[in-house]
Parts: C-alpha cells; structure tokens; sequence
C-alpha cells in the first residue's frame, strides 16, 4: 500500500488516548478559561513560510499571529503560543469585511483522547482464503488490515453502548451460502477469539512543545508543535488555515511502532468562555434545532450529542464557531448508520467549556455489535487524526448552512446529463411488507435514500432468504413479490430495481445488474432444464454451475461486479479468477468501491489496493483482448435504515451519463448500457466530474475534466497501465481555493500505454474518479 504525506486538510489528527472517564489533567482542561501555565518563549522555524496577499504568518510578542481572507470577504486571526509546553491558541478572532474584529476564544487548549485495540484477522476473511488454498500467517498478517467482521473494542457480554432492538434484514449476517460454488458464507468473528479488557488501551494528549514550524502550502498555511504524546502514540499537533475559506484543521499527526494497532480517537478545543460564546446549538436527529446554554452543573466527562448532519455551533453575540468531523475518511464500515453522537460539548466550569469531535466505542444496535472495526494503524505510520473549526461573524443556523455547504447539505448535488445510483442495500422491504399482509406499504429506507438525491437504487434482496437454495418453487413467488414490491417503491425520476447479491459459482460475493425482472433459482435438480415455462411465473431459469450461470447473463443482457473485493467473502477474489471465462467477459463489470473499509489515516488515496490495485492489474491483464475495461462501482452493503440515521458518511454514490430515469415497468438496458460503456464517474459526494473526455489520437492525448468543489482540492492525477506496469502523474491543487470550479487539461503521450483513468482527492480525504479508457482501439 502506497503511503505519503497528505495535506494538512487531510492530517487526521493524531491519536490520543483515553474514552470512558476523563482523567483530563488541568493543563488541558483549564479553569474559567484562563492559563496558568508558565508562557514559554515562542520558537518558530518560518523558512518554509512564503508571504501571499490574504495568507499572512507573523511573529509577534512571544506568539505567532496567523491572518487569512475568508469566504465573502470575511477576515480572520489566529494567535498561537506554547503555554508550560502546550499548544495553545492564544485568540481566536473574525471579523465581516469591513467590520470590527470579534473575539471567540482567548487560550484555547487541544485535546485528544483515543482508545486503542488489537487488529484481528477474522474467519470471515479466512474462508474463502481457505477454499482457494492460499490461507497462511504471512496472507492473514496482510489481510487483517482489511478486516471487516471485528470490533476490536467490544468485550463479548458487555452492553450496548447505545439503543438496541433494531434489526437489519438478516441482522448480523452478511454472507450468502453459495451452493456448489466458490466464496461461500463467513461470518465469523477474529480468529484466536475476541478482545479482553487488557486489550484495551486509552490515553489523552500531554504535550512538551519545545518548538513550532509554520509552512506555506499554495492557499494554505500550516503550523505545526512538536511534542504531543498520547499513549502509545507520539508525534505533532497541527493547525492549518485555507485562503478562501473559514476553515481550521487541527490535526493529531501521530505514530506507534506496536503492531496491530486498531483506534478511534476524539478531538477538541477547551478553554471558551460563556461570556463569549454563551451557549452551543445543533439540530437533533429529528430536525428540530437544540441548544444548551451551560445552565447545569459542571460535567465530569464529554457530553456525545447526536446531532443532524454531525455539526455543533456554539454562538455568541458578535459571531460562532462549529465544529464538526471530515465528511467520510472519519467513518468506518458498518452494517447500519445509526448517529451514535459525534460531537460533544463538556462545561468545565461556572464560566468555561470545551466542544470537539467524537466516535462511539461500540455499535448502538445490539444486532451489529461484532461489526465496529475502527481505524488502523500499522507500525510507524503517520496516523492523520482531524477535526474541523469553522469560525464565523454570523449567527449559529448561518455558520451551520456554511458547513453543510461543504457536502450539498448532505445530499447528492444533480449534475446535468447524469442521474445518480446507489447500490448494494439488504432492506429486506419485501419480507416485511409480505408480513404485514400486504405489499402495498411505504418504506423508511426508500424514502431517506431518496432524500439523498439518489435516482436509482439497486437493492439486493434475498441476500440472507431461507429459499436462496430452493430450486425454484419457492423462490419464484418471492421474486416476483420483489418485483412488485420495487416497482411500487419507484417514482418520477426515482427507480428501485430488483438486483441482488446471489454470491454462486463464479467466486467471492457479487452482485447482479438486470435490465427487467428476471426469475431464476441458484440450484437446478437433475429434473429440472436450464429453462423452462411456468405456467403461472412465465420464463424462468436454473442455475447450475458457473457455465449456466453466464449463459444467464448472456440471455438476459445482466452484468456483474465483485463486492467489497479482497476481504469479507471476497477475500482473495477477484485476484483467483482473474484468468477464468466469466471474468474474461464483458459482462463483468469490475468491483464496488466502499467507504472506509480498511481505514486508515495515512493513507491518502482510499481504497488503493482494493479496488483501484485489482482493477490496474485486470486491465493490464486483459490488454489487446477486445474487452472492454474493468471498472470500480461505488457500493453500500448495509442494512435496515430510519430516517433518523447518518447515512451520507458512508454512502457513495455513482452518476451515470443518462438523460432520463426508465420507468419501473420500462426496460432498464439504458442505465447497464451506460455502466458498461464507463460514462459514469463515482464520487463522495463533495467533488463532482461534471464533464470528462479524453482526446486526441496516437500518440498524442488529453485528459480534459470538469471539476466543481466545495473543500480545498488536494490533487488530482492521471494513472496508467501498458499491459504489465502501473504508472501515475500527481498533480498538486493546493492553490486552489475551496468552493470552485475548473477545467483540467493534461496532456499524455500515449506511446506504448494501454489504458488511462483520472482521479481527484480534496483535503478532507473525499474522492472522485472517472472509470478507466483504453488508448487501444482494439480495445474498444
């Protein structure tokens, strides 16, 4: 796995130690939130700061005064010190363009507390590993930083640390049992047994700054205090401020040399005081605004508050300040995205009070509690732990409509001649509708989904159905009900199609894309013809082995895609297939890209071996064939969903090149027929490719791409494979303000090169990329 420096934006900041009790010394609690440390003399290395209009960087009275220009004009001031070897943030100050200069915290301290674990190889992963021969400690010692099945802070008996009782289709279950295939179900947890309370580490951030360096990145600039220690963890603590916009990235840089180091951590700022910023704000899951004006008595530990859109606002009467978690490298996989609270308040005394950001220890559904596997953190990596500021003139609901800027509000913004897919979702609709006795019903699921801005979902029912082994008789009643029951679920512009994730004879789990309904079971009894007429279903098909199970495709225009490939039930795949028939076939599609499977914080591309490594290697492989490329789909894979949950943080999302939504009844060739030619680019959600071509004959070439976003942009590159080797061009955008727009255009000389693919990150770790093309016509 590729490793190198990332962007202040993107620095997680560094691991602390400590969840549970605060045993929070007073050096970074504060009293009334005032210093009474002794103030140490300043010493800034500034030989990588360049002076630039609206970036300003200065040394002045024993503290280093940071000013920068904002957005709308806005201007703002952050004065640093070390105070008895801690980082503090000596003022932090805005002011409207043209206005007076409004104070929001005065010695402001960071915080950190993490909580770490041991990594475990799962048996989920050790399965179809097992089955293909290639299961050895070397393999398991790779593929534990993959893992998806382990939650390495949950004592098997302890209590859920949040609400409980709510299921998700097949609850905790996420295999299919494939039958006379390859890849079949595992659902076991850590190999050698779950975690033990000695496993168990926590620590809070102590420092002994003896220095700080101040560093100008294009836009942006960085300041960074040696000296933080938090537990097994050591390294910097860094603050960074963007021309252009009012963010501040505070960043935990951090590393331990223990092995299989699994963590979360939380982050802060304390010492504000009420008279200030008298209370903090935030909308609750429901929607409705909430506030707390720091009238109770002092708290002993931080308060997790669940709010909507995960955003707390604490609100003076000349400005306020939010705080709030990056968007999605923040998250890690789970099977539901319950808001467990991740934001917290804390008043440390009558006048005083600290806010940050959190991560629960353990799943709020009692059904998902072996699914929390946190971050990891190989050895001597740089572990990027971070936590967002966002300072303001204006009053709180405006500083909160500023952040939600930076992700569409949480939703999927419409780009012109695209619709947006969402795929890869156990709801388990149709179980529950037939249950209630009719399938007319509306659907919870359906309709936050639908709120995101997704045109198109692809479900994948019958992922845990007691029938997946029936041949046919039992099965084909309720697929038809599946059909009906998504057809009812669609609308104007809004498709539910009925694919699932079947999982047989080719290898590893994957899913099906169908352009109509189609009945067909996944045995086939000696009896029974591949296929056949029901008298009541019509045409139905038997699936018997992978051979029939490509004829399927083949006679109903389906496609295929291996899901979360490399771990869980596709471990392993599609690397043991690579040179089997169906692989080599247009009709398979590639692999799904998932959100923070395999989290970790030093790593700036995500998903880089996974999928983008696996798909490299497969259009290498199948250079000069006449294939089309293989290609990455943005996946889901979670379970029963509620209004009130968080499901933009791990909801990617695919926009494919099409002029309309087919109807439920319509033939849905035009959406497979646009996936497959690789119109279609996936994105987070917060950097959109609005239009991407590449041009040009011979060896002459260009990438020309259209991006509009909203957090500071990071890079973007081009990559390349010529049959055999992989090769990239990195291109910085670090002078780019946030909140733009611009259009790319990268030369590349084709010569002896067989495929190209782009890509862009933003600071915050968010990505976008377009799908592979090869230069070769005999590839087309």
């Amino acid at each position: 796995m590729t490793k190198s420096w990332r962007s202040l934006v993107f620095c997680a900041v560094a691991c602390v130690s400590v969840v549970g009790v605060e045993n929070a010394s007073t050096q970074s609690r504060g009293t009334e939130g005032s210093s009474t440390s002794p103030v140490t003399q300043l010493q800034c290395d500034m030989q990588g700061y360049k002076p630039a209009t609206g970036l300003n960087a200065v040394l002045q009275e024993n503290s280093l005064a940071v000013s920068w220009t904002g957005q709308d004009g806005a201007e703002l001031r952050a004065r640093y010190g070390v105070d008895g070897g801690t980082p503090v943030v000596r003022e932090l100050a805005v002011r409207k363009q043209g206005g007076q200069w409004v104070s929001l915290g005065e010695n402001l301290r960071p915080e950190y507390h993490v909580v770490s674990g041991i990594r475990r190889f799962s048996g989920q992963q050790g399965q179809p590993l097992t089955e293909i021969g290639q299961l050895t400690p070397e393999r398991m010692e790779k593929e534990k930083w993959f893992v998806y099945r382990d939650a390495p802070l949950y004592i098997a008996g302890s209590a859920p640390a949040g609400r409980g009782g709510r299921g998700g289709g097949r609850g905790a279950g996420d295999g299919d049992s494939a039958p006379a295939g390859r890849g079949g179900r595992g659902g076991d947890g850590p190999i050698g047994g779950g975690p033990k309370p000695e496993d168990i580490r926590r620590a809070s951030s102590s420092f002994k700054t003896t220095s700080c360096s101040v560093n100008t990145d294009g836009a942006r600039l960085e300041v960074k205090f040696n000296g933080l220690s938090m537990g097994i963890f050591e390294g910097d603590l860094q603050f960074t401020a963007y021309r252009g916009t009012n963010l501040i990235r505070m960043d935990a840089i951090a590393k331990t040399h223990e092995p299989s180091v699994a963590y979360k951590y939380d982050a802060g700022l304390s010492g504000f005081s009420t008279a200030t910023l008298a209370r903090v704000t935030w909308n609750d899951v429901g929607g409705s605004p909430q506030h707390y004006q720091f009238g109770g008595v002092k708290n002993e530990t931080r308060v997790p508050v669940r709010a909507d859109n995960r955003v707390i606002v604490a609100e003076g009467r000349g400005g306020s300040l939010a705080t709030f978690p990056p968007p999605h490298t923040f998250f890690w996989p789970r099977q539901v995205e319950v808001n467990l609270g991740y934001v917290w308040y804390r008043k440390d005394a009558a006048t005083s009070f600290g806010m940050g950001i959190r991560q629960a220890e353990q799943e709020g559904v009692e059904q998902h509690l072996t699914t929390f596997p946190l971050y990891n953190a190989p050895p001597g990596t740089a572990q990027h732990m971070g936590a967002y500021f966002y300072a303001s003139p204006l009053p709180a609901e405006a500083t909160r409509q500023a952040v939600l800027s930076f992700t569409h509000g949480d939703t999927y913004k419409p780009v012109p001649g695209y619709k947006t897919m969402v795929n890869h979702l156990h709801l388990g609709i149709t179980a529950r509708l037939k249950a209630s006795g009719s399938l007319d019903g509306e659907s919870p699921e359906m309709s936050v989904v639908k709120s995101l801005g997704a045109n198109i979902v692809g479900d994948s029912e019958f992922h845990g159905d007691p029938l997946r082994s029936d041949s046919g008789a039992g099965r084909f009643p309720d697929q038809a009900d599946y059909g009906t029951v998504a057809a009812k679920l669609s609308d104007t512009d809004f498709l539910v199609t009925p694919w699932e994730e079947p999982s047989a004879y080719f290898g590893g789990h994957y899913n099906i894309f169908w352009p109509k309904v189609v009945l067909w079971s996944k045995t086939r009894q000696p009896d029974q013809q591949f296929t056949e007429t029901d008298p009541k279903f019509g045409k139905v098909y038997h699936v018997g082995n992978a051979k029939e199970m490509q004829q399927l495709l083949d006679a109903e225009g389906g496609y295929w895609y291996h899901a979360h490939p490399r771990t869980k039930g596709t471990a392993g795949y599609p690397d043991a297939i690579f040179n089997e028939f169906f692989v080599k076939n247009d009709r398979y599609l590639g692999v799904a890209y998932k959100i923070g499977m395999g989290n970790d914080l030093s790593d700036i591309r995500s998903c880089e071996w996974r999928c983008f490594d696996a798909i490299d290697t497969m259009n290498n492989m199948i250079t000069g064939t006449g294939l089309r490329p293989k290609y990455i789909i943005a996946d889901i894979d979670s379970y029963q969903k509620a209004p009130e949950d968080d499901l933009y943080p791990t909801f990617p999302v695919t926009y494919i090149k099409l002029d309309r939504v087919p109807g439920a009844t319509e033939d849905w060739s035009p959406i497979l027929k646009s996936i497959r030619e690789g119109t279609m680019f996936v994105t987070t959600g917060e950097i959109l490719i609005r239009n991407y071509a590449v041009e040009g004959s011979g060896s002459k070439r260009t990438i020309n791409a259209e991006l509009e976003w909203t957090f500071p942009l990071e890079f973007v590159e081009v990559t390349w494979g010529d049959g055999k080797t992989v090769e990239r061009q990195t291109i910085r955008t670090t002078d780019l303000a946030p909140h733009g727009t611009k259009r790319f255009t990268i030369p590349i000389d084709a010569t002896g090169k067989s495929w190209v693919r782009f890509a862009a990150y933003d600071s915050a770790g968010n990505a976008a990329f377009a799908q592979p093309q090869w230069f070769n016509p005999a590839n087309k």
